[in-house]
């Protein structure tokens, strides 16, 4: 994988492991599983012969049968070749891809200096988070970037890399859930997610990214990346009447295309948000009217994290 950037794959790794790596040990052992049947079949063909003669009938001809064994031996071949290529592919976007992605995402926010909330949706083990807390510290910022995760483990464990990283006195991190961010309106100068919104049903995301927009300030920025679902984000912003709405090219992550969007909030609205593409009286009334159940009960302590 080389490096991605200043850092190198394996240094990824020490830090936030692999969030896939049942997948990746299933796709090397098939793979390797595939690879030991088209060896077998090349080192014994004779044997392999002998094997279809006894389990066809008689009459099937001797070039037939030697056709069968290479065929069978080929397909295993290209087959651990596939599988092989599958799992480093899952591997590279679990580390170097997803670092890599971080970094475009914090480069797509024009200016940091004058940014003191930022809040990473699903935050996972981490990278997004981390990288976030880096360019605050970076560029002398005194704020926070929160991470939220919908278990709480896993929130734990993001405060725990962000400490491995240096950046611990930059970030919180709490259990919440997407579609219902425990925030107030207007509180944060930067949302992003990587991936937090994509494996959710169509109205969840829907709901989730009308709640990045909720508790984005007027004229802060939110940034987004997820497997296939770029496009959909795209016109539901712009729906939603957000500004400078901006799709990536799209990028190979585990083997599917991926986007990032970016998109700024306006100063100023003059009317109320229009929801996207799905369709909940009760939602749309606690939206629009600003009665969210949970903003005014739950808030951000920046001297205390869970621990």
């Amino acid at each position: 994988m080389g490096k991605t950037g200043d850092r190198d794959w394996m240094q990824i790794y020490a830090i936030y492991g692999t969030d896939r790596w049942q997948t990746v040990a299933f796709l090397a052992l098939h793979a390797a599983l595939f690879a030991a049947i088209a060896l077998l079949l090349l080192l014994r063909f004779p044997s392999s012969l002998a094997l279809l003669r006894s389990l066809l009938p008689a009459a099937v001809p001797l070039t037939a049968l030697r056709f069968l064994a290479g065929l069978a031996g080929s397909t295993a071949a290209l087959s651990a070749l596939c599988l092989l290529y599958a799992a480093g592919s899952v591997l590279h976007s679990s580390l170097a891809l997803r670092w890599e992605m971080a970094q475009r995402m914090v480069a797509a926010v024009p200016d940091w200096s004058a940014v003191r909330t930022a809040l990473d949706v699903g935050c996972g083990r981490g990278i997004l988070l981390n990288a976030v807390a880096m360019q605050m510290k970076k560029e002398g910022s005194g704020g926070r970037v929160v991470g939220l995760d919908r278990r709480r483990e896993t929130a734990v464990e993001a405060l725990r890399r962000a400490g491995a990283e240096g950046v611990q006195e930059y970030v919180t991190c709490r259990e919440g859930d997407a579609r219902r961010l425990p925030f107030a309106d207007g509180y944060f100068d930067v949302v992003v997610s990587a991936s937090g919104l994509g494996a959710a049903a169509a109205e969840e995301r829907g709901r989730g990214l009308a709640e990045m927009v909720r508790v984005l300030k007027p004229g802060g920025v939110g940034v987004v990346w997820d497997l296939l679902r770029g496009s959909e984000y795209a016109q539901r912003l712009r729906e939603m009447r957000m500004e400078n709405v901006r799709l990536s090219d799209p990028v190979t992550a585990y083997m599917v295309g991926s986007h990032i969007v970016s998109f700024r909030k306006p100063m100023e609205q003059q009317q109320p948000l229009p929801l996207p593409l799905f369709h909940d009286p009760h939602w749309a009334a606690d939206i629009r009217g600003g009665n969210h159940t949970l903003k005014t009960t739950l808030s951000i302590n920046w001297d205390k994290e869970e621990e």
